[in-house]
């Protein structure tokens, strides 16, 4: 972790609480949940998962980052006969169903949970890849143990990277989503980088990674801006991704300020809504995604506003430091009973809300 005289000295009780959390709640094996008191959520994304890896890594709990990416190279290397299969069908031009896909989601054991979650989602895999180099590079460490791992992930991505699926809130399963593509092309171009993939496998991985953002650029804007998916309209705040953490187009990109300012004018105030029509738990806002935006502005040097977001995520955490998923104000709030009735009160802690905010925090001190 950055020192405290990189942090401002009211984010540091936070930065410790959120340290202390990721080394309660990682499961012996070296999966987290994504909380560990919501019961949807008591099991491993790799989406979700990395981003709390990159956050453990950034705050120096290498060791518990170490895990993590042990445990989803053990997932992956005993998936590689679902990926032979999935690659098959779809060369052969057959359609998997969707229970062929490998899941977002995983019990902490690193089994398949078999129910009807909305599973089929490829921009984990990707942001794996992506976190994992972040990771190795700062730990001063080479990927030749994780090679087996990364080839499975990388022939998932190559196979299934530019078709349709469910986004980065689990919707909207006949789309093909913007954020989903950049997650995609910056996970195989960290593979590639990683230089340990057969050269046939990285060809593929470069001329995929290429096209995801071929089609960014062709199909994934509108007026100017980044859209939630190819040919649509709307606005999103997981598009942040594109450029603070994927890097797939540069942060001076004009799709990129123009989206940045698009989510600044249409999805916050304080903090950030996911969308304008979002209705889970009454679309509330996300400190996640106040930490993505506080990211984003640290690293395009507007460090002020970067503290005035990551001001505002310190402020929703309660008397017990935990961070939530999302809170007030809510922009559908007629159906938060019905989440309520189905789920009960939502998230808390997210240990994601933990993960990013200290990533965030060790770009803002990077770059503060």
């Amino acid at each position: 972790m950055p020192g405290p005289d990189r942090v401002p000295a009211h984010w540091q009780p936070l930065c410790e609480r959120s340290r202390t959390l990721l080394q309660q709640h990682q499961d012996a094996g070296g999966a987290w949940p994504a909380s560990p008191h919501f019961a949807p959520y008591r099991y491993s994304w790799f989406r979700d998962g990395a981003f709390i890896a990159e956050g453990a890594s950034a705050a120096g709990l290498v060791e518990q980052a170490d895990r993590f990416h042990t445990w989803c190279g053990q997932v992956l290397e005993r998936e590689a006969p679902a990926v032979g299969r999935v690659v098959a069908m779809l060369a052969e031009g057959r359609r998997p169903d969707d229970s062929d896909y490998l899941p977002a989601r995983y019990r902490l054991d690193g089994t398949r949970q078999l129910d009807d979650w909305w599973n089929f989602q490829v921009d984990g895999y990707g942001t794996w890849l992506w976190a994992l180099e972040r990771h190795l590079a700062r730990a001063g460490r080479d990927a030749v143990r994780h090679t087996p791992a990364i080839t499975v992930a990388v022939r998932y991505l190559v196979a299934t990277g530019t078709d349709t699926c469910r986004d980065w809130w689990e919707e909207n399963r006949d789309r093909t989503h913007v954020t989903t593509l950049a997650g995609v092309a910056a996970g195989l171009r960290a593979a590639v980088r990683l230089a340990v993939l057969p050269a046939e496998l990285a060809t593929a991985a470069g001329d995929v990674a290429d096209r995801c953002v071929a089609l960014i650029r062709e199909r994934g804007t509108r007026d100017g801006a980044l859209v939630k998916w190819l040919d649509g309209t709307d606005v999103d705040a997981s598009l942040l991704a594109v450029g603070a953490l994927y890097d797939v187009l540069p942060l001076d990109d004009p799709l990129v300020v123009a989206t940045v300012e698009q989510v600044e004018e249409r999805l916050t105030a304080g903090g950030v809504h996911r969308y304008e029509a979002d209705t889970f738990y009454g679309g509330g806002q996300w400190p996640v995604l106040a930490a993505l935006l506080a990211w984003h502005h640290a690293r395009s040097g507007r460090t002020g506003r970067s503290a005035e977001l990551l001001d505002w995520v310190v402020s929703t955490a309660d008397d017990d430091l935990l961070l939530p998923e999302q809170v007030l104000p809510l922009l559908a709030p007629a159906v938060l009973d019905e989440w309520l009735e189905r789920w009960g009160p939502s998230a808390h802690p997210l240990l994601w809300s933990h993960g990013m905010f200290l990533a965030a925090v060790a770009t803002y001190a990077a770059t503060g």
